[in-house]
């Protein structure tokens, strides 16, 4: 990917998995200096902000690169921040229990604020309403209340008329698609982790809801998984 010079400016929240780094890249490509954003909440799969981190600083484009701590492991609540609950391995009914409560509007909330600071016209962010697991706060609809609630929210739109926008440019497109996106945009996918349980070297456990998604992406993409996974998901 080359390098271009920007006058306007990105927040873009970026976790180091598959659809975050796709979503960076495409916020470059619309135009815009990216201010990447990760968040250490206590989640159990700590590979994906060392993936992010590697990602960013090797990526030309990316201006600056901050990490949030977020204490939410301390609230429990969710299979990601709470290691007495198991991460599920098969789908299930209902939203699972993987879901986050509250984890994108935190999310978004801090990036607003960033994105005020810095004179950011947009915030991207790496949602996905087609093949995803059913959280609520990966829909169109919070998307565009976020959005409403960002522009009464901000000295910059009360005073000066100056908006944020939302941008979610995987909102609509299945994994495969995001995948061929992405590939056509440049971005390696053997630097990304998806994993909920991603061991500390990043490999990845092949059965969580993560895995299944983005494994069943590659194949619908027809293009070669790059994935690393553990040594037991390997001799499957």
């Amino acid at each position: 990917m080359t390098t271009k010079t920007h006058s306007k400016r990105a927040v873009v929240l970026f976790s180091g998995g598959l659809d975050s780094t796709t979503c960076l890249a495409q916020a470059h490509v619309d135009g815009y200096a990216c201010y990447a954003l990760s968040f250490d909440y206590g989640q159990r799969h700590t590979a994906e902000l060392d993936a992010a981190a590697r990602i960013a600083r090797d990526n030309p484009n990316v201006i600056e690169h901050k990490r949030v701590r977020i204490d939410f492991d301390s609230m429990g609540g969710s299979a990601l921040t709470d290691p007495s609950i198991h991460v599920p391995e098969s789908p299930g009914d209902g939203i699972p229990v993987t879901y986050v409560p509250a984890r994108n509007t935190v999310f978004l909330s801090i990036a607003l604020g960033w994105a005020e600071i810095i004179d950011a016209e947009a915030i991207y962010i790496g949602v996905n309403a087609v093949d995803y697991s059913g959280y609520p706060d990966c829909r169109p609809e919070f998307i565009s209340a976020f959005e409403s609630l960002a522009n009464l929210a901000t000295q910059a739109a009360v005073e000066q008329g100056r908006r944020i926008a939302i941008q979610t440019p995987l909102i609509d497109a299945s994994k495969a698609e995001i995948i061929r996106q992405g590939l056509a945009l440049g971005v390696d996918y053997a630097h990304t982790v998806s994993c909920y349980q991603a061991d500390a070297n990043g490999r990845a456990c092949g059965a969580c809801d993560a895995c299944r998604l983005r494994r069943a992406g590659f194949e619908q993409a027809g293009v070669t998984d790059p994935t690393r996974y553990t040594p037991i998901e390997n001799a499957h």
